[in-house]
């Protein structure tokens, strides 16, 4: 209740103006708007305890200390940058993720870092004020506002199945995105379609990138996200005034460019042919991998095994259960969570040196009769057109 009446009082605060088609007083009204730097000031903190909030910032980003000096002057200069967070089909995981970040602290993010000026989830408006409250931000700020959206819109039955203030979602979510500087898609929901997307999909429920294609759109797939990869994202945003890089999917590289497997704590049981064959048997309380179990780690993009969960202190995996891939398109569909992904050989703990050796062989010698047999059908076709 508390952050609520703190987001009401800054978003009061800030529209001290009223709306302005003037391209110049709109630019004044976006000088108006606070620094992250003035706020801390505000509120007391020191510039030594503010430096190392930069430390700290770049070090969760994977920067080096080069950076922090950037971060700094970026959060002196700029203004806080107005978020529209909107709720389609969804179960507001993201939001309650979002809200236990501590690296920044959720606090930090929403009332210092940026300038959340309507989430109906939170906020303590409602009814005709919190949708004026929207199309003021709309136009006061015009193509210089981020909307966040989590979960997505259903198209069956002309939208019917999620109607936010009188009308279907859908229409609310492109009335948003046509003047917003870029779409952050949070959760699995919102980039895939996630569990109401599921076959057969009664709603029609669709993500927000195949009915939005105008704007920048940024996939921050999870279910939930992890809280700090959400506020990660914010800060790299809103420091370097720009999208972090993207993989082909549209998802950060910084939290989603590697696999859970390749820094799981438990890998090496894998390479080591270590499995845990049953629940509570005798490999499962020694830590074993869990792939036979149903770990969908080997195919999951994700940053679980290395920002974790909780403040850092555990994930799925670490709790004894594999991961189900809840990061990636068509999860719930792709069979139980149970199954083996696919057939995968390695050597194993029991192998013997003669054994791999056999096996390397037995490849080259493979390789070796594959080049030989290509070498005679090119001499066999090269004697073919000389005759």
């Amino acid at each position: 209740m508390r952050l609520a009446q703190l987001l009401l009082e800054q978003s009061t605060s800030q529209r001290k103006r009223g709306p302005s088609d003037n391209p110049i007083e709109q630019e004044e009204t976006v000088a108006m708007v606070e620094t992250f730097y003035e706020v801390m000031r505000r509120q007391g903190i020191t510039r030594r305890s503010f430096l190392k909030y930069c430390s700290l910032t770049a070090a969760s980003l994977g920067l080096g200390p080069s950076f922090v000096p950037k971060i700094a002057h970026a959060m002196e200069t700029k203004p806080r940058t107005p978020v529209l967070w909107l709720h389609g089909l969804e179960c507001t995981c993201c939001s309650e993720s979002f809200i236990r970040s501590g690296h920044p602290l959720a606090k930090d993010a929403v009332l210092s870092m940026i300038s959340l000026d309507y989430d109906d989830t939170i906020m303590t408006a409602a009814g005709h004020q919190a949708e004026a409250i929207l199309e003021e931000v709309m136009t006061k700020y015009k193509g210089n506002y981020i909307l966040a959206v989590e979960g997505n819109p259903p198209l069956n039955q002309e939208g019917m199945s999620c109607i936010i203030g009188g009308r279907p979602f859908l229409d609310q979510l492109r009335h948003v995105a046509k003047d917003c500087k870029a779409i952050i898609s949070w959760g699995s929901c919102a980039s895939w379609g996630c569990v109401q997307a599921a076959k057969p999909n009664p709603t029609q429920a669709t993500p927000v990138h195949k009915v939005i294609f105008d704007k920048p759109i940024i996939k921050v797939p999870g279910c939930p996200p992890i809280a700090e990869v959400m506020t990660g994202v914010i800060t790299y945003m809103l420091t370097f005034d720009r999208l972090p890089e993207l993989d082909r999917q549209g998802r950060p590289k910084m939290f989603y460019g590697q696999r859970i497997h390749d820094k799981c704590y438990r890998r090496p049981h894998f390479d080591a042919g270590q499995f845990a064959e049953a629940w509570d048997d005798e490999g499962s309380r020694k830590g074993y991998c869990l792939y036979k179990m149903g770990c969908k780690g080997p195919t999951t993009y994700n940053a679980c095994s290395t920002v974790r969960w909780n403040g850092g202190v555990s994930f799925p995996i670490q709790s004894g259960h594999g991961c189900i891939g809840c990061s990636e398109d068509g999860f719930w569909d792709k069979g139980s969570f149970y199954d083996r992904v696919t057939d995968i050989h390695q050597f194993g703990v029991e192998s013997n040196a003669d054994e791999v050796g056999g096996a390397v062989v037995g490849v080259v010698g493979a390789a070796v009769a594959a080049h030989a047999a290509v070498s005679a059908i090119k001499q066999l076709k090269t004697k073919n057109q000389e005759s």
